[in-house]
């Protein structure tokens, strides 16, 4: 990130703070506003008008000298961050699944055994997530059988399905559960994942200073607006698989077996937390030529993977997987013919080659990785494999995409935030469109024009500078 013009340093510094002031004014404007089912094309609005004023904010940072940025990012990232505790979780409902499960183990029993409407667990039941007669209004609660002829309902989606988390993150719930006062309801789960989300944008500080780059590129994370409205308004436990994922392959980058081993471990940790961080295990990969250095961060992941199940395993009487594979069935995984998944590959390929045609090229990519990606920077190459498994999915969640902008904040590459916007746009407008498929391929389709062209912008780039090495590079 190369400052645009020579700017007078407080100039610079006026714009920016002008342009995080307005970003923050309209965040939270955003999570006041609401209207995920009442008006999903006006709330779709404030984050379009959210991601504008952070391009604008950007643009400005870029104008700032490096060794003044720091501070300015910091003190955007708790703003922006602070927008996201304005209001309850607008868009989602997974976070109570959180509290009920956190809730759950805090009484000794475990979350993989029951469903929450099992009547084995009437007792623990909270009024404020289990309503009951007039109370349970509205499309964000779920009905569940009565039992003593009251309306009975949840706001915990899927409530006749067991817990779907992996143990890392339910030991996460159990913390907050237990760390919380009597009666705080969804609120210690959007402070915990706001301090969680502030510490990400330490540790990629602190990494972009050991290595001597660019500490405004940290700002990719700290004022994105997927932020506060996903990792921390709704408190989806992802932002916590994101910290760990970071902070590991911060280690990997280390020419150490000790802190690649370190690193391995706490990437395992990332994948016990939400599954999706074991993408990053190409990268953390990259340039390896020695079974020794592999070995250095597999075995640690693996090892940290299995043994974080086993204190579960044995408190558990059923599956500790949950609904992991009623999960993949339900949302169109197995199946290229439903709803919005793979929508850019259906777009030349027949619906049935659809996912084998992916694993393809997602192999082919994690090799290319591997073989040629640079060790020193194994974010790189983490962000090229995610980047693409996202552009090939299409994903209707926008809160799976943390990892991905975290990877950018690291890596550089900005286009890749395409994706992250192309999934909330799925995910805002597809209650009004009915889930209508073209939506995904129109959003997603954008996203990858827009990597294909920078790609082939910095290709030449870097060409030129070979050929002409008094060229100023270009980041």
């Amino acid at each position: 990130m190369k400052p645009l013009t020579a700017v007078p340093p407080r100039a610079a510094l006026a714009t920016t703070a002008l342009a995080l002031a307005a970003l923050t004014a309209v965040l939270a404007l955003t999570v006041l506003y609401g209207g995920y089912f009442s008006d999903p094309v006006g709330l779709f609005g404030w984050y379009a008008v959210g991601w504008a004023l952070f391009t604008v904010a950007l643009l400005a940072l870029r104008r700032v000298p490096p060794r003044r940025a720091a501070w300015l990012i910091v003190a955007g990232a708790v703003a922006v961050t602070v927008t996201g505790l304005l209001g309850p979780p607008r868009t989602s409902t997974d976070s109570y699944r959180y509290a009920w499960d956190g809730r759950v183990q805090s009484a000794g029993v475990s979350p993989y055994d029951h469903p929450p409407q099992d009547p084995a667990l009437v007792r623990l039941r909270d009024p404020w997530l289990f309503p009951a007669g007039a109370a349970c209004q509205g499309p964000d609660l779920a009905r569940i059988p009565p039992g003593d002829g009251v309306l009975h309902c949840t706001r915990i989606n899927r409530p006749a399905v067991h817990t779907i988390y992996p143990p890392v993150a339910e030991a996460y719930f159990l913390a907050v559960d237990r760390l919380s006062p009597v009666g705080a309801r969804h609120k210690p789960l959007q402070t915990g994942a706001a301090l969680i989300s502030l510490g990400v944008t330490g540790v990629l500080l602190v990494i972009l200073r050991r290595r001597g780059e660019d500490l405004r590129k940290a700002a990719y994370w700290a004022w994105c607006p997927a932020v506060p409205l996903e990792a921390v308004n709704n408190a989806h436990v992802d932002v916590l698989g994101v910290l760990l994922a970071v902070a590991g392959l911060g280690l990997v980058a280390s020419r150490a077996l000790p802190r690649r081993a370190a690193g391995g471990v706490l990437i395992g940790a990332a994948i016990a937390t939400k599954l999706m961080p074991a993408v990053v295990l190409p990268g953390a990969l990259s340039g390896v030529r020695r079974v020794r250095d592999a070995a250095a961060v597999l075995l640690p992941a693996a090892a940290f993977t299995l043994l974080s199940y086993v204190p579960y395993v044995l408190l558990s009487h059923g599956s500790v997987f949950g609904y992991l594979g009623g999960y993949v069935d339900e949302e169109g995984y197995d199946d290229p013919s439903s709803g919005s998944r793979y929508s850019l590959l259906r777009l030349v390929l027949p619906g049935t080659w659809a996912f084998p045609v992916l694993l393809v090229i997602i192999a082919a990519v994690s090799l290319y990785v591997m073989w040629r990606g640079n060790p020193r920077r194994p974010w790189s190459g983490a962000l090229l494999v995610t980047g693409w498994s996202f552009l090939l999915l299409t994903p209707g969640y926008p809160w799976y995409a943390l990892l991905l902008i975290a990877l950018v904040a690291l890596d550089g590459r900005w286009e890749w935030l395409g994706i992250p916007l192309a999934g909330a746009a799925v995910y805002v407008l597809a209650p009004t469109l009915r889930f209508h498929p073209s939506l995904s391929t129109i959003a997603y389709g954008a996203a990858a024009a827009l990597v294909l062209v920078m790609s082939g912008v910095r290709r030449r780039a870097a060409a030129e500078a070979v050929s002409d090495p008094a060229t100023p590079s270009r980041h």
